[in-house]
């Protein structure tokens, strides 16, 4: 999302006073006259600063969530599992651009994408929630005209290639499912990235174990290559394969 950049994070020799801090403040909080449309933007901010404290190393964004679902329902909210299930990389990213300021790139910390996020939980809504959205780069802020052929001609181009890649890789061994994985971690790492299972994991949003199983099935396919050097369980995409067939 911040091009390599990062959010600045609590300190742990202040994770119990920020947190009391934080928490007094809500408990404190009126909610009393308050619109629908402010309700939400003050739990924007309550929740992305708690998940700045970063209280947890890991896990801190599912412990976030599971706090907040609770403190919701204690709020009066109707709040099910289903829309941090189906969103929660958007989640993560959400309060990450609630966190991050660079005046240098006109960035500035804003947290209208956890409010879209917020109106589809609370409210219903069904607004289109697309991480892409979230990142700094500048294309993604461009509006005239120009900009907006340019990426559909490049979504067309990559649409095209990842369906070429998939088919390829479904004929080597894996199911479609595991193909539609692989390629989309080959949009990310390419052919020059070493990457293993915890890199795997946060991309595909999955668990430790069904990440080893899935590099397992690429590299005996032929899709991925060990990497020796670089670390136990260090894997690259294979360039033999992914080079056109004359």
């Amino acid at each position: 999302m911040l091009d390599g950049d990062t959010v600045t994070y609590g300190g742990w020799s202040e994770l119990r006073a920020t947190l009391e801090y934080d928490f007094g403040q809500e408990k404190a909080f009126r909610y009393d006259g308050l619109s629908m449309d402010e309700v939400i933007r003050h739990l924007a901010r309550f929740i992305s600063r708690l998940w700045q404290i970063h209280v947890f190393g890991e896990g801190n964004t599912r412990t976030t969530a599971v706090f907040f679902a609770l403190y919701l329902r204690s709020l009066g909210f109707h709040v099910t599992n289903d829309v941090f299930r189906d969103n929660a990389w958007y989640f993560r990213n959400a309060m990450v651009r609630a966190n991050y300021s660079n005046l240098q790139k006109g960035v500035h910390e804003t947290t209208e994408y956890l409010e879209l996020f917020l109106r589809d939980l609370l409210l219903g809504e069904n607004h289109l929630l697309q991480n892409r959205t979230l990142h700094i780069r500048s294309e993604f802020k461009k509006q005239n005209i120009e900009s907006s052929k340019q990426y559909i001609d490049s979504e067309k181009q990559y649409i095209g290639e990842s369906k070429q890649y998939i088919e390829k890789m479904v004929s080597a061994g894996l199911s479609k499912r595991s193909a539609e994985n692989a390629a989309k971690l080959y949009t990310v790492f390419g052919l020059t990235r070493f990457f293993g299972r915890s890199e795997v994991v946060p991309v595909l949003e999955i668990t430790i174990t069904p990440a080893s199983s899935l590099l397992k099935k690429m590299t005996d396919a032929g899709i991925t290559e060990a990497v020796s050097g670089m670390g136990k369980g260090k894997y690259r995409f294979n360039p033999a394969f992914f080079r056109p067939a004359r």
